[in-house]
């Protein structure tokens, strides 16, 4: 399994977030980032391409090697700096206040404790900065939900531990983060199932 898990899921995770159809998202998503950036699951750096001029530098979080390997070319291709900071988002080696904006993408539904790795996000950003996400998660009609729960099992075990029901709001809330921004939709040409879709922006809630 974790050879599967490590020369595998790569792969396969660069094939089907790196469709055409994930690209609009991408854009809005990155748009307003800016100054130092931490990103959670960089995966194979599908976001690069994206990356406005706003942006200082990038703190890439990802624990597959292949991941990182894979995004050789796009990060050769990229005017902004990024360098592999760290491996797991639920334990950021940051100090706190560090970062002006997050981005997480198609993450939350991977990390095991999803709940601390947007607490950790919460830690390490400045006061004033703000989580960029836009992630996959459990859908608005009951019909699409009761098969996201009889298909879960499945991609669990395909796709590395990815989760179809997590409630993607509620946890950037849970986490201290107050949402000021949210769209919900399904991503056209992708079964509702995995493409029911939270895209947003949220700051930390001041206690």
């Amino acid at each position: 399994m974790r050879f599967y898990e490590n020369h595998f899921v790569p792969r396969l995770v660069n094939v089907a977030c790196g469709m055409s159809v994930t690209e609009p998202s991408r854009k809005r998503v990155c748009a307003d980032l800016h100054g130092r950036v931490v990103e959670i699951g960089f995966g194979s750096g599908l976001n690069v391409p994206f990356y406005p001029n706003t942006i200082d530098s990038v703190s890439a979080v990802e624990p597959a090697d292949l991941g990182w390997k894979l995004a050789g070319a796009r990060l050769e291709a990229s005017p902004v700096p990024v360098e592999r900071s760290g491996l797991d988002g639920q334990s950021l080696p940051f100090p706190d206040n560090t970062f002006d904006t997050a981005l997480s993408t198609w993450t939350m539904c991977t990390i095991p404790d999803a709940h601390a790795a947007l607490r950790e996000v919460r830690r390490v950003l400045k006061p004033g900065g703000t989580l960029h996400f836009v992630e996959h998660g459990l859908a608005p009609d009951e019909n699409v939900r009761r098969w996201q729960h009889r298909f879960e099992p499945i991609q669990k075990a395909v796709v590395g531990g990815c989760h179809l029901t997590r409630k993607i709001p509620a946890l950037v809330q849970t986490a201290g983060f107050e949402i000021r921004d949210l769209d919900t939709f399904y991503q056209k040409g992708v079964p509702k199932i995995m493409g029911a879709l939270s895209l947003g922006c949220a700051a930390p809630v001041i206690p």
